[in-house]
């Protein structure tokens, strides 16, 4: 037993430090020496690993033959995030500190809901909350809490300004009595460019899809603000109750960032909770260059931001910031066995109060020691060098008389598509979704693909700062070979 767990004896520190060893060689044996982004292993074969092998054995085996099997089976056949060809997906690779921050978060295992099972911990995230909410402007009667993700975030922040409308307009507490009576004419008004997790709250909230109101967006895919006046002007006509408004700070395939001062002034015109998504953004305002394009944030009333993108950290990390930390009332609960009033009375800090999880990750040390190793100025470098790279990749497919680019990038993403001429829509519709998957079983390049104004097309998500401009310009030559290859 003493090599099963880590405790004060010095056969189980031992075994602890082998199983680490054993790991980080399989890493970097089977994943860090990656030559290809991809094994280019087909889906059906994948399925096929676990032929023949028993997931929990009567008896087991030695951790080194497992983890040398889970690196030569699994780590070999991932999609490598650390590869400078990996680019389809808002999904980076993690900065070195941050991963040395797991493993002292998966060996101590703390659990972020009450103190008594986090002391230094709950108090350093505590920490974390009070710099996230300086960077992002929202002022000294905030608050926040590190999620899952941006789903997550998001989906808290619609909570809040749900609960919070019941309360403050309706005179009615969800929270003990479920949803209203009016409940069916609540409207949530977003961009139609912004993230679907938009209606996957409202799903989950009680409200359906169609209390979303998209409002279109301008020419450069921000949400236009006089079509959202209008758009609550008739919502009102027809008696349904607008509550909430969602701008976007980045959104998934252009990275366009609505106008949030803009935002601010219908909301507070109209009474409207602004929350304000910037899973995608939110890393800007470290970058004394860029964060003028985030101008407006600090007057939402909830921020969503993920630091498993351009933060540059490992899955999971995310936080919602609010401004009034007393909005946390709406979703607030104690347990006896877990945060007793007592204990809020006695200031003990008992994180669980403001999240719908109970247990939680230490999701917070990573980002401090990030932080702490890097600094300021070498974190911002990494985020301006990824929009510089965008507008070099921008450049070369504006100089290629057979790609076409669908807008100019906002912050790290290139849309384009390959439209030679000559070819009818169909025939390109089949080359840019059929060339894209090429690559990836090729091994070449794993590159993203959407749609713009009904056109199938690929983009370079740019999260890698080990990514340069020769590596755009090989992947395009690959993609225009694909694509010839299909003609």
């Amino acid at each position: 037993m003493s090599q099963e767990f880590l405790g004060r004896d010095e056969q189980s520190q031992d075994a602890f430090s082998r199983a680490v060893e054993q790991a980080a060689s399989n890493v970097i044996a089977h994943f860090g020496t990656l030559e290809q982004c991809y094994s280019g292993m087909p889906p059906t074969q994948t399925a096929r690993l676990f032929d023949g092998i028993d997931l929990c054995p009567e008896q087991g085996r030695a951790l080194k033959d497992v983890l040398d099997w889970v690196g030569a089976n699994i780590l070999r056949n991932s999609i490598a995030v650390t590869h400078p060809h990996t680019m389809a997906h808002l999904h980076c690779p993690p900065l070195i500190p941050a991963v040395a921050a797991e493993v002292m978060i998966a060996a101590s295992n703390p659990s972020m809901d009450s103190w008594d099972q986090a002391p230094a911990a709950t108090y350093l995230e505590q920490e974390m909350v009070k710099w996230l909410l300086g960077l992002f402007g929202l002022g000294g009667s905030g608050d926040g809490v590190f999620t899952s993700g941006g789903t997550q975030s998001n989906f808290m922040g619609l909570l809040l300004a749900r609960d919070v409308f019941a309360r403050e307009q309706l005179g009615w507490n969800i929270q003990t009595k479920g949803l209203p009576p009016q409940a069916s004419r609540l409207r949530i008004l977003c961009s139609e460019m912004a993230h679907f997790s938009v209606q996957k709250s409202a799903a989950i909230l009680g409200l359906g899809y169609d209390a979303v109101v998209p409002v279109p967006a301008d020419a450069d895919r921000q949400m236009d603000p006089e079509a959202l006046r209008q758009t609550i002007a008739r919502l009102r006509e027809q008696e349904l109750l607008p509550f909430a408004l969602v701008g976007t700070a980045g959104t998934t395939d252009f990275g366009s960032v609505d106008p949030l001062h803009a935002l601010a002034d219908v909301a507070a015109q109209e009474k409207l909770w602004l929350h304000v998504d910037a899973a995608y953004g939110g890393a800007l305002m470290l970058s004394r260059k860029h964060s003028r394009l985030l101008s407006g944030i600090e007057r939402a009333d909830s921020v969503t931001v993920d630091f498993h993108k351009l933060f540059f950290q490992p899955i999971s990390c995310s936080a919602l910031l609010i401004k009034d930390a007393a909005d946390w009332e709406v979703i607030r609960y104690h347990a006896d066995y877990l945060n007793p009033e007592e204990n809020e009375n006695a200031g003990v800090l008992d994180l669980v109060t403001k999240s719908i999880q109970t247990t939680r990750r230490f999701d917070g040390l990573k980002i401090f020691v990030t932080l702490q190793t890097l600094g300021r100025e070498r974190f911002a470098a990494l985020v301006d060098g990824v929009l510089a790279l965008a507008e070099e990749g921008a450049q070369l497919v504006r100089n290629d008389p057979d790609l076409q680019l669908m807008a100019p990038p906002r912050m790290a993403s290139v849309v384009f598509r390959y439209a030679a001429q000559g070819l009818d829509e169909t025939t390109l519709e089949h080359i840019n979704t059929v060339a894209r998957r090429q690559l990836l079983l090729d091994g070449e390049a794993l590159i993203g693909m959407t749609r713009v104004d009904d056109h199938a097309c690929v983009k370079f998500t740019l999260m890698n700062p080990r990514t340069r401009a020769e590596d755009l310009s090989r992947i395009l030559e690959a993609f225009k070979r694909c694509a010839r290859s299909l003609l």
